[in-house]
């Protein structure tokens, strides 16, 4: 397995490699940083916008200018921002800790609930609570993923009018000001993640509750579930450890997948709820043609994207003991 997964490691980096060039390329083609400075009123002289493109290397050729890109990640350079106090790299790696965890958070609240509902609905198949389900299912994967945020933002703004006191936070990943200590800080950022969350888990779990129900329903009438059955372990039992087991492969494969989807997801719910995660930082960074932090978003969620994928790839062998890795 060991063998496995350094072999899949090496072929990410050209994939990787490939993707970094091509967003380059299309960045550096069709954005102008040095706009901000060349529309200013009164205008700045011409050599305050020649030190400027010198500072952000756009008098080189572009081949030269990604080459020196990727050298300088080998030195912890992400390249020069058109925000010349900005450090790129400090900047994207808080953003996305930001991200990161309303991901994460998300994705687990999403699989526990497309786990329980989709075995659920495929033991009771075609039952009231297996109707129930699959329309909710339905009713949220046809729900876009910024009017829903923005449903659920102001069912927050209502719930807290109606109330009179701050129930649940809307605008914001943080307060500003937490006294007390460490875990008053965590139970605020906590507060604020509670909508965001489900805004994100709700839109995943839908379409993953339909998958594991599709999935449980074909292992649950395999041959072998029928023979546990008929040496007479318990119904728990072959649940539990043959057919659920089984059942997951295919959860873990769409989740996987559905990784990119999710970090655009978030780009979006971060912006409905004024995050200051990864993607206020995309954002900005494409409306001032910053094409080294765009960059630098793209390298970090392609390696975690590709990172997922090779661990999803490893938990076959877990879920399945089948599945070697020869």
């Amino acid at each position: 397995m060991l063998a496995y997964a350094l072999r899949r490691l090496l072929i990410s980096v050209p994939i990787l490699l490939a993707s970094t060039f091509v967003v380059f390329v299309m960045s550096a083609l069709s954005a102008n940083p040095l706009n901000a400075l060349q529309t200013r009123t009164p205008p700045p002289p011409p050599h305050v916008i020649e030190l400027e493109r010198q500072r952000l290397h756009l008098d080189e050729p572009l081949l030269e200018r990604y080459w020196n890109w990727l050298l300088g990640l080998f030195q912890g350079d992400f390249g020069p921002s058109v925000h010349s106090t900005m450090d790129i790299g400090s900047e994207v790696i808080d953003r996305f800790g930001v991200t990161f965890r309303l991901i994460f958070l998300a994705m687990f609240v999403a699989l526990i609930l497309a786990i329980i509902v989709g075995v659920i609905s495929a033991v009771k198949q075609y039952s009231k609570v297996d109707y129930s389900a699959t329309f909710f299912g339905f009713l949220f994967l046809a729900m876009p993923s910024f009017w829903f945020a923005i449903l659920l933002k102001e069912a927050g703004i209502s719930l807290n009018r109606s109330v009179g006191d701050q129930v649940v936070y809307t605008i914001g990943d943080s307060s500003v000001h937490v006294a007390g200590g460490q875990w008053d800080q965590f139970l605020d950022v906590l507060g604020h993640m509670i909508l965001p969350t489900i805004s994100l888990a709700l839109l995943s779990f839908a379409a993953w509750s339909r998958f594991q129900r599709a999935s449980m329903l074909e292992v649950l009438n395999s041959d072998y579930v029928r023979l546990a059955r008929a040496k007479g372990l318990r119904r728990g039992t072959v649940m539990r450890k043959h057919a659920l087991r089984t059942a997951l492969i295919p959860l873990t494969t769409v989740t996987a997948l559905d990784l990119g989807t999710i970090l655009s997801g978030a780009v979006v719910t971060e912006n409905v709820y004024q995050w200051r995660g990864a993607g206020s930082f995309l954002l900005d960074s494409i409306k001032t043609g910053d094409v080294y932090a765009i960059q630098a978003w793209l390298l970090i969620s392609a390696a975690f994207i590709i990172l997922f994928n090779l661990i999803a790839d490893l938990l076959y062998g877990v879920l399945d003991p089948r599945i070697r890795y020869a």
